[in-house]
């Protein structure tokens, strides 16, 4: 049996820094430079999602500081502009919020991430209550494996669920993050799916493929 995949819920940060939708605009920076971070949700009542305030957000009061725009400008431009124009959070967030299951894994949030070109993700349950955030280097996490503990999995998991009777001719050797399968296993079919079910155990950085096969019949 294969270990299960890591979640969102076993990297997040669980301790949020977050703003009501009150908070004005120096307030969220004092927040964001006190916490050392770079976007802060918006939460109301039991501490629901409804927008997020990133450093962009804020930065464009100052974009627009001393920049008057025409109006084809200000019209291709309105959110932008209002956002510019705001004092407190409800204005300033970008909403709706993108956020993330607990339970989706971390191709999933790195995905969400890359789509909508944020650097971190409110972790939300059903009901769109806050339970955490999740950044880049959250998600990074899983490479912080040790060695031992990525190839105690890749035999386990991979090596002895794959070839129950040859999997004692297998050396599995791990460095900085890189498999090494080398051996000989009795069927050769099962060499690429080996290698690629390796791959995807987390915290492996790459595998390199060495086994050989004698099929029988």
């Amino acid at each position: 049996m294969t270990s299960q995949p890591f979640t969102v819920a076993d990297v997040m940060t669980k301790k949020v820094v977050a703003v009501l939708p009150g908070a004005d605009f120096k307030e969220i920076v004092t927040t964001m430079q006190r916490w050392k971070v770079t976007a802060v949700p918006v939460v109301e009542g039991e501490g629901r999602v409804i927008g997020v305030v990133s450093e962009a957000d804020l930065l464009l009061k100052e974009e627009f500081h001393d920049h008057r725009l025409g109006l084809v400008e200000q019209l291709r431009r309105l959110d932008a502009t209002a956002k510019a124009g705001s004092r407190r959070a409800e204005g300033l967030m970008t909403s709706p919020a993108v956020t993330v299951a607990p339970e989706a894994s971390l191709p999933q949030a790195a995905r969400l991430m890359a789509a909508h070109h944020v650097k971190r993700l409110p972790v939300v349950d059903a009901s769109g209550t806050i339970q955490g955030i999740v950044s880049r280097s959250d998600l990074l996490k899983v490479f912080l494996r040790s060695d031992d503990d990525l190839a105690a999995e890749v035999r386990r998991d991979v090596i002895e669920h794959l070839f129950p009777l040859s999997h004692h001719q297998v050396d599995v050797r791990v460095d900085a993050g890189v498999v090494t399968l080398s051996g000989e296993v009795r069927d050769s079919a099962l060499v690429p799916l080996a290698a690629r079910l390796a791959r995807a155990v987390e915290g492996v950085v790459d595998v390199r493929c060495e086994l050989t096969a004698q099929d029988r019949t």
